[in-house]
């Protein structure tokens, strides 16, 4: 057999090898069409959004909020320079993480991290995050300030408005990064009030970082804050008030 029948014949067995080969999908359950249909007695059948739509939707959200980059976003990244509360920190987001799909539907499904200004509340935010994420939970990010900003924008236009907050509303882990940051007017109250209670009716579970500390949140508001409060139970990281905690200012 000559050079060039030789190279035919190569060229024939890739093809048959290729076209026996399954084709690879980003999401073999839908096959990347983001539908996938349920056959039923009568023949008509009914399709069904796919859940990787969601985890995708979350992925770009992340990817375009900026978070990313200035920080490594795994638990290994969060650095505790040996100190006992950062230490305690990192391991209740772990174990938050960890045991998340048996406590989802709990009514203590949520963690919330709050006060002092640079211990890394977002930093395990976003680890538990991108973990959650790996394992086919999507987490709807919403930086407070911006978001809130935006839906006051809407308000006058109830569809716009409704459709942008049912993103928050009905996210299956809503991720409130920096609530109550800057100048709270009576509008912040209200459409802060309608997601978070909105969530804990539904059992939806957050997580939540501050600045404010569990009094500052039930001075703010009572109902919004012993409602976040009730879902994070066992889950509240308090970073207290002390600036050597401050992962910005170290030198180390």
């Amino acid at each position: 057999m000559s050079d060039f029948q030789n190279m035919i014949e190569k060229i024939k067995e890739t093809r048959k090898s290729s076209e026996s080969s399954p084709p690879q999908y980003e999401c073999p359950k839908c096959k990347d069409t983001g539908v996938i249909y349920h056959p039923t007695s009568d023949g008509a059948g009914s399709c069904v959004t796919c859940g990787c739509v969601e985890l995708k939707r979350a992925k770009k959200v992340f990817e375009s909020s900026g978070i990313m980059e200035f920080m490594e976003v795994g638990f290994k990244g969060y650095l505790t320079y040996n100190d006992e509360i950062l230490e305690k920190a990192r391991s209740k987001a772990i174990d938050y993480y960890k045991h998340f799909k048996d406590t989802e539907k709990d009514r203590y499904n949520s963690i919330l991290f709050c006060g002092q200004v640079g211990a890394g509340k977002t930093h395990l935010g976003v680890a538990i995050s991108n973990n959650l994420i790996d394992i086919g939970v999507a987490v709807m990010y919403m930086p407070y300030r911006n978001v809130v900003t935006l839906l006051k924008q809407n308000i006058t236009d109830e569809a716009a408005y409704y459709k942008e907050l049912s993103k928050y509303l009905n996210a299956r882990v809503l991720f409130v990064d920096d609530l109550l940051k800057g100048k709270i007017t009576e509008s912040d109250n209200n459409i802060l009030f309608e997601i978070i209670n909105y969530r804990y009716l539904k059992h939806l579970p957050m997580i939540v970082t501050t600045e404010k500390n569990l009094d500052e949140l039930l001075a703010f508001d009572e109902a919004i804050g012993s409602r976040i409060i009730e879902m994070c139970k066992g889950n509240i990281v308090y970073f207290g008030r002390d600036e050597s905690l401050n992962h910005r200012l170290r030198k180390d």
